[in-house]
């Protein structure tokens, strides 16, 4: 099992430069707690995502950090030109020496991709495109592509990652389906769904991997992301976690509200109460968090546990506290 760090970055009131500052000293803290890496999603025109560009942050990140590994969770791939992310990846990859983690994806917002002029409906298309280019571009000298989107004919690629022949691959699931063709990607997954779901995505993904004749030893990371903060007692945890929550719920349903819907697969539950019960949120106690998580895990059959421990409104300060005991007190025991 490891351990990493999921980040929205979503705003916590207050001084943007602040939180800036403060988020990147708890990035030093999670090196030396022992995370295996830091993820940070991109989002735009909404305070779930105050680091719209993900690579200006990871840049930051690079240079604070020396074991760390770290990356986007993940790239709106259809929001860039495929050239110009090609060169970001591998400046990333090369000024980290080589501790980049690659995330992509289409973008799980259609008003996001909307408001930068791309239709959400060729959303699946476009990306499949994109992420071949960008394939193509990380593993080749010279890139050449004939496509519906991107079209390029002996386009010298200047720019090598250090990690051979790319970054490791990241994805988010939502899908039961996908597993078959993630594992064939060789990608590690997210996957957002209950304990119960990501055992079964588990299992399918393990029987796909194995159908290919790969080894278990080389098996990606399947992991499982929730929001977690860790007390002195469980009073003290939930009651933070509870209000920071609030917040944070407020943040991920801004654009949809805006618009008059709600969301299209309402994953989270709103209420604090129902998602501590199907295990979106753990808060108490090093003890209380431990139980849960070693039960959930188990069911989920994950061999990655990825964390927020950074949302909503919660200080600098309770971060850090959480961070401290989750890995003294919880991580060893898993």
């Amino acid at each position: 099992m490891k351990f990493g760090i999921f980040d929205h970055m979503d705003r916590a009131g207050g001084d943007l430069h602040r939180q800036f500052d403060e988020r990147l000293r708890l990035i030093e803290l999670y090196e030396k707690s022992g995370f295996h890496a830091y993820h940070l999603a991109e989002h735009h025109a909404t305070p779930l995502g105050m680091a719209p560009s993900p690579s200006v942050f990871l840049a930051a990140v690079a240079q604070r950090t020396k074991t760390l590994r770290f990356g986007p969770l993940v790239y709106t791939v259809n929001l860039y030109h495929p050239l110009r992310l090609i060169d970001e990846i591998c400046m990333l990859d090369q000024m980290s020496g080589g501790r980049l983690e690659l995330g992509i994806g289409r973008g799980i917002s259609p008003y996001e991709v909307g408001y930068y002029g791309v239709d959400p409906a060729t959303g699946p298309e476009r990306f499949a495109e994109a992420f071949e280019v960008i394939l193509k571009g990380l593993t080749h000298k010279r890139l050449d592509h004939e496509g519906k989107y991107f079209t390029f004919r002996d386009v010298p690629m200047e720019m090598v990652p250090v990690q051979r022949p790319h970054p490791p691959l990241w994805y988010g699931a939502n899908s039961l389906e996908s597993a078959d063709r993630l594992a064939k990607q060789a990608c590690n997954t997210v996957v957002g769904m209950k304990p119960e779901g990501v055992g079964e995505f588990a299992a399918r993904y393990r029987a796909a991997w194995k159908a290919l004749g790969k080894s278990e030893a080389d098996m990606p990371m399947i992991g499982l992301s929730r929001h977690i903060v860790v007390g002195d007692t469980d009073k003290e945890a939930q009651s933070a976690a509870k209000r920071a929550f609030a917040l944070w719920y407020d943040a991920l349903i801004h654009l949809w509200r805006a618009h008059g819907v709600g969301l299209p697969r309402q994953m989270i539950p709103a209420e604090f109460e129902p998602a501590m019960d199907g295990g979106y949120l753990v808060a108490g106690s090093p003890a209380t968090v431990r139980e849960r998580l070693k039960r959930d895990n188990d069911v989920a059959g994950i061999n990655y546990c990825l964390c927020r421990l950074a949302f909503g409104d919660l200080s600098f300060e309770e971060s850090k506290r959480s961070v401290e005991l989750f890995s003294k007190e919880v991580m060893p025991a898993l």
